[in-house]
This record gives C-alpha cells, structure tokens and sequence, in this order.
C-alpha cells in the first residue's frame, strides 16, 4: 500500500479465535484493560511464531513492523507469562534481540542529511538501507514511551541503546516543522512535548504547547481538513495519547485531554460497530471497502469481533485515553437513527473551500458521504457508501459505485474521478456520473458478498438483517469474487440508486419478508432522463421525493421534496 508516495507494509496476518461480543453494560470501564492484553497476547503469540532472518529482523519490508511486534512480544513476555504458549523469558530474550538490530539502523551521522532516521524498506541488507523520514516521525515517540515504560525491565545494553536513539532523535530536530494541521503535525507537535519534556528542553516543551493550543483551536473553528482519513486519523490519536501518557506537567496533560476529548467525539460521530461511516478523505486498501484497521476501537468500544485479520497492529494494546461519556454512548448506542452533518474547511493557496459531509446512522446499516468532489491526494476521496457493521457479512462491509481514476479498480477499488454528482437523504443515495468523451466509461460497484437477485436495471439482496436495493441506470454485470460483488457498468452517462432499509424496519412498515421487499423495490423504480439533462428522480421509502439533475454545462440541481439542499445551516 501507499503512504505519501511511499509503500508501506500491512504487517502479519494474525488468526485466533474470536472472542463473543461484550454486553453494553461496563463495556468501557471493565473491558479496556482485558481487550488491550487481548492484542498484545495475540501480535505477541504471532511475532513469537515467526522466523528471524538473518539480520536478526522478522521483517525486511517495513522496519516499523520489527519494532511493534518486539514491543508487543516484549510485553507479553512480562506482564502475560503464564498465559502464553511459550517460555516467557525466551521470547522477552528475543524481543530485545529485535529491538537491538532496530535501534542500531538509525543515521547517527550528525553531518548526515538524515541524521537521526532510520531506514523505511530495509531490503536484503538492512545495514545498507538507506535513511527514510517516516519511520522516526511515527516511531520515535512511541520508543520514548516504550523506553520509559519499560525502563527497569530492559537489559543494560537495551536500555542504553534507546537512551543513545532517542538522543540522536532529539538532536536531530525532525520535529521542526511548520504546522499546517495534518496528520504529520500531530506526531510533530506530540513529539515537541515529549522530547521537550525527556531533555528538559524548555524552549521545545513551550513550542509543542503552542502548537497543541493551535492545533485545537484550529480543528473546533474549522474541523479536520483530513476527515475520516484512515489510519492517518489514528496516527493523531497514537501521538496525542501517547504524549498525554508521558507530560508531567498538569496543564498541557489537560490541554492533551480537551485535544483527546475532540478526537474521540469525531470518532463517535461517525461510529457503528467498528466501522467508520460516511465520507474519507483518504483510506487504505485495508479499510476501503471493508474496514479493517479496528484496534483503537476495539479497545474504546469492544462492540465487535476482531476480525481474523490484524492489518495494523502500531500501539493500540499500550496507548488508551478513554473517551467522553457521551461518545462512548453516541457511539454504542444506536437505537435511534441519527444525522451525522459536519462543515470541513480545507485551505490552500486558492483560498478556502467548504466540504459538506453527511452520515445517517442507524443500529443496522449507516448511509452517507461528501456533498462535494474535493481533489485529494492520489484520487483518494472516497465519496460515498452504505455501511454495514462488521461480522454482518463474509467479506467488504461498505456499498458504493465510482468512476475509477485507476484501470486497476477491481483491485483497488480507492481512486475515483470527480465525474460524480450526489444526493444524500437518509437511508437513500442517489449518484449520476456524466461522463465526458475523452473519459472511460465505465463505472464500478463495489457490493458485500450475498446472493444478489439481478433483474433489469434492479439488483437486490439480504445481508444479515439489512434489505438493500440498488437501481443502476444502464445496463450492468455482476461478478462474484472471494470477498465482495464486483459491478461493472458502461455508459457515456450513467446513474445508481441505491436504499437500505432494515428487515425490522421493513416489518414495521407491511413488508413482511425479503419477497415482498422485491416486490415493493420493483414497484418503486426511479425515473431516468438524458434528454436535456442527465437526472434522476426518486420516491424513498418513507415517501420523501429526490430529484437530482445534472445539465450540459455541468450545473447541478438537488433537491429534496421540492426545496433546493440548503448548507447554510450545516453543523461544524
């Protein structure tokens, strides 16, 4: 996978037996510490189960995969002995033996451009890797953490180790960065703190407290420029956690806090059930179109199953601040449907632009996405989805169509174009893709495993307890891959519609069984037209009329019972 240009690893595949869901009730208070050993115990039983190479590493891909699962194994080893299958005292011998090799890759070079790093891909001699930025920005907190953590557990010649890294890290000034709010100043600003703090460096400490002020003066006024952006999200809540864990000082721990505090309620917002629904503005493979980095939530929520899969390990077993009460309960609790709107400033030299994101979230399905094309890095915008909660499906959780900006989207089902045009009401979106000559014309849908009733224009389907429709404007062809269903469509102009609606809340309303949903479906086709315009008009199931219209010049008109979408209105 690919972070700022460079490919980064996914880490080992970790596969255990599933542990039953927790009841609501002290779900927070009484099962955090359980669910953090839980994870060490497991990445601590998988980096045990690997082979080292010849270098002494499990891991030549990504050093920072050597350097979490020692850390994991390290732990374990102390504080999980007697639960392990394995004799304790060697693993612990072990984790350090990975952790010394690590330690010595760093640039100690004080004339050296990269003084103070250490390499990113290690290939077959990591001795010769050459020195990357990345790894010191994400790791270099976590080791003074870990350091201190640990400090009387460590050997003598470990404990040296990190006391000579972590000086050449300080020295080094990495952190040294003008802020621009993203998620690379958060690990900048947290690492101020907490290397300010360690070398009682006055002048660094007050730099990292200003930063922190501004920082949460600047996501309160104008919101997370990088929103839902994944796992650079959790990049901010590791640094800002783990510099909370380490400042002594009562103010900025408390400043951290209202940061933290922040962080955990925009988590909340667009929570359900270890998803995270709505609009990103970036994601990886392993969370575009199935969620897969769970572990800060697992251990906040522990509303569902780990997944067999544990793409990113980092250090969700140590780092736990816990949320507000009314996220946790916002989160957990979601009997109610509820809508999500949220205003995203996103600045650059042209000036500022508004986003507008949406979200409806109920207990069985969550529905949303951006109002507005914004052009992300590398055509990462993933703009809209239906949700689905995790262990509902065998296989992708998330619902979408797009117009690939990549030929390779059945692989990679990220990049989009901006040949999109949306409207969002509740449990129904609508999406018209007018697409230009020069341009494929080709959409995707991306589909969870099921067994999906194909008719003309129409595809429907039951998964777990959720009735999904899907109207596609021309004609389509479904394929059925390991994981997901993969929907190709071509036209110069195109449209979908698509509605989720819960087999409770079909009851409810006289549909007594996923027949008669088709048959209410069918019934309830939308009208198309590509005369004038390319526009699509939709009665919803709870009789609320759309119209979406899609002219010529590239206007668009949307509306909702008649009444042009407003955002003058819209929450921050």
């Amino acid at each position: 996978m690919i972070e700022n240009n460079v490919e980064v690893s996914l880490g080992i595949e970790i596969i255990y037996d599933s542990k039953k869901n927790m009841p609501l009730e002290g779900i927070c208070e009484m099962g955090f510490k359980a669910r953090k050993d839980e994870i060490i115990r497991l990445i601590a039983i998988a980096a045990q189960d690997q082979p080292l190479l010849s270098s002494g590493l499990w891991f030549h891909h990504d050093i920072r995969d050597n350097f979490y699962y020692a850390s994991y194994l390290f732990s374990a080893a102390l504080e999980e002995g007697e639960k392990l299958p394995f004799e304790a005292s060697a693993a612990k011998q072990k984790a350090e033996g990975v952790l010394l090799e690590v330690l010595q890759l760093q640039d100690r070079n004080e004339s050296s451009a990269t003084y103070g790093h250490w390499p990113l891909h290690l290939g077959e001699d990591p001795r010769k890797a050459a020195p990357h930025p990345l790894p010191v920005e994400l790791m270099g907190s976590l080791m003074a953490f870990f350091a201190s953590r640990y400090s009387g557990q460590l050997s003598e010649a470990l404990a040296s180790a990190f006391d000579t890294a972590l000086l050449h890290v300080y020295r080094s000034g990495f952190y040294r960065q003008t802020n621009t709010f993203g998620h690379h100043d958060a690990k900048y600003t947290a690492a101020k703190l907490i290397f300010g703090q360690r070398f009682a460096d006055a002048e660094l400490l007050g730099d990292g407290h200003a930063n922190l002020r501004l920082t949460l003066a600047h996501v309160r006024k104008e919101g997370m420029s990088e929103y839902s952006s994944l796992p650079w999200f959790w990049h901010w809540v590791q640094a800002f956690t783990c510099a909370w864990h380490m400042l002594d000082e009562r103010s900025i721990q408390t400043e951290l806090a209202d940061l933290l505090d922040y962080l955990w309620c925009e988590r909340a917002d667009f929570y359900l059930k270890g998803t995270w629904a709505g609009a990103h503005c970036r994601g990886q493979k392993h969370d575009i179109p199935l969620d897969g980095n769970v572990l800060f939530d697992y251990v906040q929520f522990g509303d569902f199953e780990l997944p067999l899969a544990l793409p990113r390990t980092e250090y969700a077993g140590f780092l736990y601040y816990k949320a507000p009460e009314q996220a946790l309960r916002k989160a957990i609790n979601r009997s109610r449907p509820s809508e999500v709107k949220k205003t995203v400033t996103k600045r650059s030299e042209a000036g500022a632009v508004h986003l507008h994101s949406y979200a409806y979230i109920t207990a069985n399905f969550a529905a949303g996405g951006m109002w507005e094309r914004y052009e992300e890095f590398d055509n990462e915008q993933h703009r809209w989805d239906i949700t689905l909660p995790l262990g509902q499906q065998n296989g992708v959780n998330q619902t979408y169509f797009f117009h690939p900006s990549d030929p390779y989207a059945a692989e990679d089902a990220r990049h989009q174009t901006g040949y999109t045009e949306v409207l969002f009401h509740k449990n129904a979106i609508a999406a018209l893709y007018p697409l230009p000559e020069h341009a494929s014309h080709t959409i995707i849908g991306v589909l969870p495993k099921a067994d999906w009733q194909e008719e003309l224009g129409l595809l429907l389907a039951k998964v777990g307890g959720v009735y999904l429709a899907a109207y596609i404007m021309q004609s389509y062809v479904l394929e059925q891959l390991p994981d997901r269903c993969l929907v190709t469509s071509e036209a110069k102009h195109n449209g979908v519609v698509i509605e989720a609606v819960s087999e409770k809340d079909a009851e409810e309303s006289g549909i007594a069984d996923f027949a008669a949903f088709q048959m209410k479906a069918r019934s309830n086709a939308p009208l198309w037209s590509t005369n004038l315009a390319l526009g699509v008009n939709y009665m919803a199931w709870d009789g609320t009329a759309l119209e979406l219209i899609v002219g010529k010049d590239g206007t668009s008109t949307k509306t909702i019972n008649g009444q042009a979408v407003d955002f003058s209105g819209y929450c921050k």
